[in-house]
């Protein structure tokens, strides 16, 4: 096996919990890390004995993969560096501030034929991998994430911080360019929207509906799918799925795992709810796990820089309607 060194940029909160799940996959050998905290980059030496440079340029040199877990308005600046270095990256979402610096990334990854995947970690969750492969051509979806308050992600508006999860997963599921959208939010403890919804409307007819708040009392993060005869819903807080569909014959193959209702007057009409077995997986090393296959296999990353960059076009446009 081929082990790839990394060396990680930012080692805060969720730094510390990606150096945490790297060290859990064997793929990987880390060569150090970079952070501007003196006290934050003592307690991860302390803690994870793992060298500290100086000089995030010096990291880079020494890394086949650089992994970017700082705030957003840095990440353009270190993935910048790497790229044109010809380094592979991981790069938490959203991508970068805007649209012009991803562009431009986007652009500097292909001349340098290098990977980037960005850090949708919803798409490696598993109630979303239990019951992706049966969501098809969904007409309306309705998403909800709600968290409570803390002090982390203030620096962004909820649309970056909570609400492109959910843009990345309808952008994954929707085959169709987008025709329009509408957008309200308002701030309440931050300098920039804590609440927001914004209705997203596909060429397709296909309509989500999205919904985020960092200041909730409540912890929810569901999004429902209606599609023809089905309706589906993920729940990426419990990781739970489940399909609730009409009884067919060619659904003989899994009858053995769904509850069946009928309904008193329409014994022709059964409703089929199937709960898919969950494997239960670190989400975060998985997405990982699915880097290093990229780059041993050249192949697309499964969140690629152009999902990122999609991801976070939309959520920039429902910015714009925000302010408007």
């Amino acid at each position: 096996m081929y082990m790839l060194k990394i060396g990680v940029i930012g080692v805060g909160y969720l730094g510390r919990i990606h150096l945490k799940c790297i060290q859990a996959v064997n793929d990987f050998e880390i060569v150090g890390f970079y952070d501007i905290s003196d006290e934050g980059a003592a307690k991860v030496e302390s803690e994870f004995y793992i060298k500290r440079y100086n000089n995030y340029l010096e990291l880079i040199e020494d890394s086949d993969v650089v992994s970017i877990i700082t705030p957003t308005a840095s990440h353009y600046e270190y993935a910048r560096a790497a790229i044109t270095r010809s380094r592979h990256v991981f790069i938490e979402k959203p991508l970068v501030n805007n649209t012009k610096e991803a562009e431009e990334l986007l652009k500097l990854s292909e001349e340098a034929e290098v990977k980037v995947q960005v850090g949708h970690v919803e798409r490696f969750n598993p109630g979303f991998l239990s019951i992706k492969n049966l969501i098809n051509k969904p007409m309306f979806m309705e998403g909800h994430r709600l968290s409570n308050f803390n002090n982390r992600g203030l620096d962004i508006p909820v649309v970056y911080d909570l609400m492109i999860h959910d843009i990345d997963i309808v952008l994954s599921v929707v085959n169709s360019p987008i025709k329009r959208i509408y957008a309200s939010g308002v701030p309440i403890i931050s300098e920039s929207p804590d609440i927001a919804n914004a209705r997203i409307e596909f060429d397709n007819g296909a309509v989500a509906n999205l919904t985020a708040s960092r200041i909730s009392i409540k912890k929810m993060r569901k999004i429902r799918f209606f599609q023809q005869n089905a309706y589906i819903t993920v729940d990426f807080l419990n990781k739970k799925s489940e399909l609730i569909t009409l009884k067919t014959n060619d659904e003989e193959d899994r009858q053995k795992k769904f509850h069946t209702i009928s309904f008193p007057g329409l014994e022709d009409k059964k409703i089929n709810i199937y709960q898919p077995d969950i494997i239960e997986n670190n989400a975060i090393q998985t997405e990982l796990k699915y880097l290093y296959n990229s780059i041993i296999n050249d192949t697309d990353p499964v969140v690629s820089i152009n999902d990122g960059y999609n991801a976070l076009s939309v959520a920039q446009a429902i910015m714009k309607k925000i302010k408007l």
